[in-house]
């Protein structure tokens, strides 16, 4: 396609390149967005079957950057709604707060099992596990490893498909940071005060009609601006040379076709970027990436003919009987996400790898899975399930299993110091579990590197100090290099 090379390619068409590619245009800085799926969003997409809506996983929108608040309400506005949250824990068939409430625990586990998790917690403080290297160490430090097996260990295994002892600790201090049994106490009896945890909060937004609707209504301002946002544009070639990356190949209906640029902004997986390098990058930076591992995920969506069924947003499932690990009610997610309102959608969330069994399951045997699940766990009838279907999304969650932080950072410093036009953005792109906020200001970031600021990318927090709680303490400043800083030394091996 025969565009100037004065322009920036941005690789992916998710939160964090269609950001990219809005900060641009408002700086008057062409660019153009290559997604290889046929929708934008990435995971925050929303798919429409039979005009019943829904999102891959439940996206809340909240946020402590005030730029990031501020684009969601310049492109949603009014569509933008203000939701209560309830979600709760289903564990020995019974519901669980989460928040967790004292006394809703006490009488779901009982006096004893009550005073034997006290027990368990308050020897996890007199002893705790040091060093403190794995997920199950750090909630056992916190909880108690009573609590931790009641209330942690089944879901968190069902989420990543390996034991909780080979999940490195840095994934429960990003995605739970701050969250104890003290501060779930003190949270129960505030009274709806000051919330300063994540995994806490009472209320949320989001827009009418699923996550997707931001992206969809984005993508759309961007080809006003100038910006194309091209679909089905799959990048298989990366070519540099000179330590600059001079065009990206794609795959596409129209064959291969060739993307010139200045500068380049990619949020693809990490494994994806290094193999499509060329000329390839070395056999200790391609070892790197390949040991980056992911959780792949399936949506089965039942169609359920009732009113209502449950007053959840979601559920945990922490039930080892039955494979479904969360079950989103999108109804209470926002009422335009069903076109009928004499009917309830629950989407049926499973945790799997690319090509494992239920992967390669037929739609309709999954489907049957999920009515046999659910009707087990007592929500509703099998009379009452009147449709489904299924989703597959690959790569959904990177895995912080054992040395992935080490295989990062040996890609990192090699397209660092090799590859000076390129940037990572997005949860894929630096291979973080982050939420849509963090993808967002990595990518304004990018963008304003390429009008001249200095931000290091990889010092923007995933949790400034907490999404929720309004703060002036974030500074901008805390995320840019020194000035004249050198890019980060690499081992001569890989130079």
């Amino acid at each position: 396609m025969p565009y100037s090379s004065d322009r920036v390619v941005i690789i992916g068409g998710g939160p964090a390149g269609l950001t990219a590619a809005y900060e641009l245009a408002k700086h008057g800085k062409a660019a153009v967005v290559l997604e290889a799926d046929n929708i934008v969003g990435g995971i925050a997409r929303t798919v429409n079957y039979k005009g019943y809506l829904f999102d891959i996983g439940g996206h809340r929108f909240f946020s402590k950057w005030d730029e990031v608040n501020q684009i969601w309400r310049e492109i949603l506005g009014h569509r933008m709604l203000e939701r209560q949250r309830l979600s709760r824990i289903f564990y020995r068939n019974r519901f669980f707060f989460y928040p967790l409430k004292p006394f809703n625990v006490f009488f779901g586990m009982g006096l004893w099992e009550s005073l034997l998790i006290l027990g368990s917690y308050l020897k996890s403080r007199l002893f705790p596990s040091r060093p403190e290297q794995t997920l199950e160490q750090w909630v056992c430090n916190r909880f108690g490893s009573r609590l931790y097996k009641a209330f942690f260990k089944t879901y968190t295994e069902k989420v990543w498909g390996v034991p909780c002892s080979e999940i490195h600790a840095t994934w429960a201090a990003q995605r739970i940071k701050g969250l104890s049994l003290v501060s779930a106490l003190r949270h129960a009896f505030s009274n709806g005060g000051k919330q300063n945890v994540k995994s806490l909060i009472s209320s949320f937004y989001y827009p009418e009609r699923g996550p997707g609707q931001m992206w969809e209504l984005l993508a759309d301002r961007l080809q006003q601006l100038g910006q194309p946002v091209l679909l089905e544009q799959r990048v298989i070639r990366i070519v540099h040379h000179g330590g600059r990356v001079e065009k990206v190949v794609t795959a596409g209906a129209r064959g291969e076709e060739l993307y010139y640029g200045s500068d380049f902004i990619s949020s693809m997986p990490i494994r994806s970027l290094v193999r499509a390098l060329q000329p390839a990058a070395p056999p200790e930076v391609l070892r790197a990436a390949e040991s980056l591992r992911y959780r792949d995920f399936l949506t089965v969506v039942l169609i359920v003919n009732r009113r209502h069924v449950v007053p959840d947003n979601w559920i945990y499932v922490h039930d080892p009987s039955v494979k479904v690990g969360r079950i989103q009610n999108l109804k209470n997610w926002s009422p335009a996400m069903v076109p009928d309102h004499e009917k309830t959608s629950l989407a049926m969330e499973y945790f799997v790898f690319k090509n494992d069994e239920m992967w390669n399951c037929a739609d309709t045997k999954l489907i049957r899975l999920a009515t046999r699940e659910i009707v087990k766990l007592g929500l509703v009838r099998q009379d009452e399930i009147v449709d489904g279907t299924v989703v597959r999304m690959p790569k959904a969650y990177p895995m912080y299993d054992n040395g992935w932080l080490e295989n990062v950072d040996i890609v990192h410093r090699y397209l660092d110091a090799n590859l000076r036009n390129l940037q990572l953005v997005g949860r894929n792109g630096m291979h973080k579990y982050n939420n849509q906020d963090h993808s967002m200001m990595t990518a304004l970031y990018a963008a304003r590197n390429i009008m001249g600021a200095n931000y290091d990318l990889w010092a923007v927090n995933t949790e400034p100090e907490y999404h929720e709680e309004k703060s002036s303490s974030i500074d901008s400043s805390e995320c840019r290099r020194p000035p004249y800083a050198e890019p980060p030394r690499v081992k001569s091996q890989i130079a």
